[in-house]
């Protein structure tokens, strides 16, 4: 047994991913920036990619977060945090992020594909509008960030991935398996967010036999930092913006799903349990006992289904 090994076997049970390497692509905010935090704080080494640094910001137009902030948020929770400026549509930065990560690294163990930076197209050009009334780059730029970046990302990393003895990739998008069955407003938003969870699919058929892990995983209603400058709120009066808009009672900090994600990178028997599939932070928090940071356990996704959908009466507060 390496040396490298034994640190990993021998983790202590508050860090029970010291020694294991990840890579969040996409982490310069919300569930991403998330992801990485509870990674480092059980003791991963955590590779943070994304393409708004402190000189540049990207199509976003959000300068308030970037890489190298969420790296040195990473090492604060107790981890290693190395932050690796990348645009994931390009496939010559994704190579050398692949190339670094190796002559460093040797493999990678977890691989969190929580690549998208699209919200910007939504609000006036594509919800509300049928598909040929969405203008097409706009509808274009959506695929590109929403699914060729998660193509390319894999193609390039998973040969690291498969050099774990417990290889993990997780597929982060909007919406469940189950509650995409139903239209997601707009042609190319819905295949944006419906892609990835195939993409677990056919990957966790490819993993299997190296006893890895693929899953789709999706946060509720993210109050991510630019759904709290969307309404208005901060973090902290969040419930504020209740009043606007009804739904958002439901809503959980990125920190959920977080934490589900950082439980399962740690569970041993994760491949048994979720390989191929596509679930929520609802039910992954239910699954390994997680709570929210107000010790809530949100379940929009059954809220969304059973009373927006389902007709049945009941509150947000009975879905927490």
């Amino acid at each position: 047994m390496s040396n490298e090994d034994k640190t990993i076997q021998n983790a202590a049970p508050d860090h029970p991913l010291a020694g294991r390497i990840a890579l969040v692509a996409g982490a310069t905010r919300g569930a991403g920036r998330a992801q990485a935090v509870e990674l480092g704080r059980a003791g991963a080494t955590v590779y943070v990619t994304g393409r708004t640094t402190r000189n540049r910001a990207s199509e976003v137009g959000r300068t308030s977060e970037t890489i190298e902030e969420t790296a040195e948020f990473v090492t604060a929770a107790g981890g290693t945090g190395i932050a690796v400026p990348t645009d994931h549509l390009d496939e010559d930065q994704v190579r050398a992020l692949a190339r670094r990560i190796d002559g460093e690294q040797g493999r990678l163990d977890v691989l969190v594909n929580d690549l998208w930076g699209g919200e910007h197209l939504l609000v006036g050009s594509v919800f509300g509008r049928k598909s040929w009334e969405t203008p097409l780059a706009d509808g274009l730029r959506i695929l590109e960030l929403g699914v060729r970046s998660h193509v390319i990302t894999a193609a390039l990393l998973l040969p690291l991935l498969i050099r774990s003895d417990a290889p993990l990739h997780v597929e982060v998008t909007d919406g469940t398996a189950r509650y995409n069955r139903r239209y997601r407003e707009n042609m190319y938003y819905d295949l944006a967010k419906t892609a990835p969870i195939r993409l677990a699919f056919g990957l966790g058929q490819e993993l299997a036999e190296y006893g890895g892990t693929a899953v789709a995983v999706s946060p509720g209603f993210l109050r991510s930092e630019q759904m709290l400058a969307h309404f208005g709120v901060r973090e902290e009066n969040w419930r504020d913006a209740i009043a606007r808009e009804p739904a958002f009672a439901i809503a959980e900090s990125p920190q959920y799903l977080a934490r589900a994600v950082a439980a399962l990178a740690a569970d041993p028997g994760r491949a048994a349990r979720w390989n191929g599939k596509s679930t929520s932070s609802g039910e992954l928090a239910k699954a390994y006992g997680v709570r929210d940071v107000d010790g809530s356990r949100p379940d929009a996704w059954a809220y969304f289904e059973d009373v927006l959908h389902g007709g049945k009466e009941a509150s947000p507060e009975d879905y927490r």
